[in-house]
């Protein structure tokens, strides 16, 4: 199964709640609105024929035009021929507003849901659409809001490559590492993990199964350690086995403990010792089931991690994905991936049209 076809079959949460509500929605129109137009005045009878001039010889064809490039499974979607045996309901002010309080029950917050229905209404206020097409549109302008993010984590020339992985407790974190040491494995990468959730012996333990099925190394220390120091040391080993990434599990940290949170900066300020550019990917997990707390999170960690690119899990137990809609549209921070399960080909790059189709359950 292709990772979009899982992806949509796992968002159904979402896109039911979503496909349901325009569904409703459009079906809400009113007798005015769904009454049959009213009938065209008594044409005025035609002017008296003209004399038919002397016919032109005939000009010779014009040229074939180029072939147009395909379109993108967006504007196929947008662009089909409407179906005149489907119910269609005029996009009105009130239709408008509804449809904003559809996308903001499935956490696209208040600004964002505005600005998805207000270019939804751009040249086509007053139109008559199916909820199909509706649907359609709200995946173009959700699309054109997360496009500018949807980009794959950046590799660098250090040796090596640092990336740092934080996130509140349960985000998965610890999975997303593992999956990612084996993405780049695979991809002939040389990776070292080190296990900086010292104080969590299951989290060390997960990793290291992670670590056996994907060849890859996993540093350690013992249980209540100093993680800034673990992550100094296996800078440096990494250093000296020429690794090309090492990527830092951190513990798991409430957003709102001022106390764990210095924790990581101070494992933040240890790494510039040894290298003072890195880390040089700082990944912040989010797990889509927290809605829009996820808002608050890259905030604070941002401030306080430098904070380079997101990964969204868990978005197979969710009705609520928009929420990952909003975080684009307010931080603009990349996308890097996206994960729907706990099997190895779960996580993969951010595609948003992908994502914006599957979100709204537009028909492909």
């Amino acid at each position: 199964m292709s990772f979009f076809n899982k992806l949509k079959s796992k968002l159904f949460k979402s896109s039911s709640k979503l496909e349901e509500g325009v569904d409703a929605i459009v079906g809400d129109a009113t007798a005015e609105d769904t009454a049959p137009p009213a009938a065209a005045a008594e044409p005025s009878p035609p002017p008296p024929p003209t004399p038919e001039p002397e016919r032109a010889p005939p000009a010779a064809a014009p040229p074939a035009p180029e072939p147009e490039a395909k379109p993108g499974l967006l504007n196929r979607l947008v662009g089909r021929a409407p179906d005149a045996n489907v119910a269609r309901r005029a996009l009105d002010d009130d239709m408008l507003e509804q449809l904003e309080e559809l996308l903001i029950t499935a956490d696209m917050g208040v600004q964002t849901a505005t600005r998805v229905t207000a270019n939804m209404a751009e040249g086509r206020f007053g139109k008559r659409m199916s909820s199909g097409e509706i649907r359609a549109l709200m995946a173009q302008e959700i699309a054109r809001i997360m496009e500018p993010v949807a980009r794959p984590m950046p590799l660098y020339p250090n040796r090596p490559q640092v990336v740092l992985v934080v996130g509140v407790n349960g985000s998965g974190k610890t999975t997303t590492i593992g999956k990612l040491a084996s993405q780049f494995r695979a991809a002939g990468k040389s990776v070292v993990i080190a296990a900086g959730d010292t104080f969590r012996a299951a989290a060390v333990e997960q990793l290291q199964v992670w670590g056996e099925r994907a060849g890859v190394p996993v540093l350690t220390a013992p249980e209540g350690s100093d993680p800034a120091s673990l992550a100094f040391d296996a800078m440096t080993k990494a250093e000296a086995s020429g690794a090309d990434l090492l990527l830092i599990d951190t513990a798991g940290r409430l957003h709102n403990r001022a106390d764990l949170m210095e924790e990581l900066s101070k494992i933040v300020r240890v790494i510039r010792k040894k290298d003072p550019s890195a880390p040089h990917n700082t990944l912040l997990v989010l797990d889509a089931t927290t809605g829009q707390n996820a808002l608050q999170q890259v905030e604070i960690f941002q401030k306080l991690a430098d904070v380079s690119g997101l990964v969204m899990t868990k978005l197979d137990g969710t009705a609520r994905g928009g929420v990952l809609v909003a975080l684009a549209d307010r931080f603009g921070l990349p996308i890097h991936a996206i994960g729907v399960g706990e099997q190895i080909d779960d996580l993969s790059p951010f595609d948003p049209e992908e994502f914006a189709v599957a979100l709204t359950g537009a028909a492909v």
